[in-house]
């Protein structure tokens, strides 16, 4: 049996996508579209084909953003995670960048087609991730807001569309972008290991474990502060009792980061993060 890398892996394509990221970033579009904007009866978004259209662009971006990710990452991949490399172990490395200009390429002409201000989205969207892969996820702070913000742009894509100005989605949009900054420097942290000996300068290799926990407090509480904040303008029961509840698996997190000094504690904040991501996604239902 060859260990030679192949063209096509459906399971390899799978793994370098991140596919269960990629339902999270549709079911947020979708939840968005139906329970914050709601331009028109829920049901009556499935006949809007541009809907569906602006989210398999945003997927094919996001897609994207993970192969060229993967693909500059290898050699730090297979000192963190040697079990989860694509890139010139089940797939080649020139079928990789071709899938990774595909996907972008695919993604900027629908959005022309959904319309201009999603295409120029999109086309902002692919040039900041291929920059933070390239450049800006090497750099403390820079790269981890770089792709946070991204992270929030994916719901605020939905509002550029029906070029509706909701505060909820402004919200839910911040959300997405705290919860992903603090993810993002908790993978950090997870894999400083591997970054240190490819010359990256995280913030747990210039700052160190303390200093990079006491932002990741500082970022907490500011989190926490500003949501509080945007719905006691909102003046919504529903959102302020959801983020009261939150305080709670908040808490836990803040805790168990208190104790945290193995890669094994950092990588279970790091699926912790992804999960409150989860719940609050479904909390758009509430309105």
């Amino acid at each position: 049996m060859s260990d030679e890398p192949a063209n096509f892996s459906f399971r390899g394509i799978l793994k370098i996508t991140r596919y269960p990221n990629l339902l999270i970033i549709a079911l947020s579009q979708y939840m968005a579209a139906i329970f914050l904007i709601h331009p028109q009866p829920g049901w009556q978004m499935a006949y809007d084909v541009k809907l569906h259209l602006l989210v398999v662009s945003t997927l094919l971006i996001a897609a994207a953003g993970y192969i060229i990710n993967d693909y500059y990452d290898v050699k730090i991949d297979l000192i963190n995670k040697p079990d989860r490399v694509v890139v010139g172990k089940m797939i080649k490395r020139r079928v990789i960048m071709l899938m990774h200009s595909s996907f972008n390429m695919i993604a900027v002409l629908i959005g022309i087609y959904v319309g201009p201000w999603v295409a120029a989205t999109h086309v902002l969207s692919s040039f900041v991730l291929w920059l933070y892969s390239n450049q800006l996820k090497r750099l403390p702070f820079i790269g981890n807001f770089s792709v946070s913000l991204m992270t929030g742009l994916s719901i605020l894509v939905v509002s550029i569309y029906y070029r509706s100005i909701e505060p909820l989605v402004f919200v839910y949009a911040f959300f997405a972008f705290a919860l992903t900054l603090i993810r993002e420097i908790i993978k950090d942290l997870e894999d400083w290991r591997g970054d240190a000996t490819h010359g990256c300068l995280t913030l747990p290799i210039v700052w160190g474990l303390r200093k990079t926990k006491l932002l990741l407090y500082v970022i907490i509480g500011l989190f926490i502060i500003s949501i509080f904040y945007f719905t006691f303008h909102i003046q919504s029961i529903i959102l302020t009792t959801y983020f009261a509840l939150l305080a709670i698996p908040f808490l836990i997190f803040t805790y168990r980061l208190i104790m945290a000094d193995a890669r094994k504690h950092f990588s279970f904040l790091s699926l912790y993060c992804k999960l409150m991501m989860l719940s609050g996604v479904f909390s758009m239902s509430f309105f």
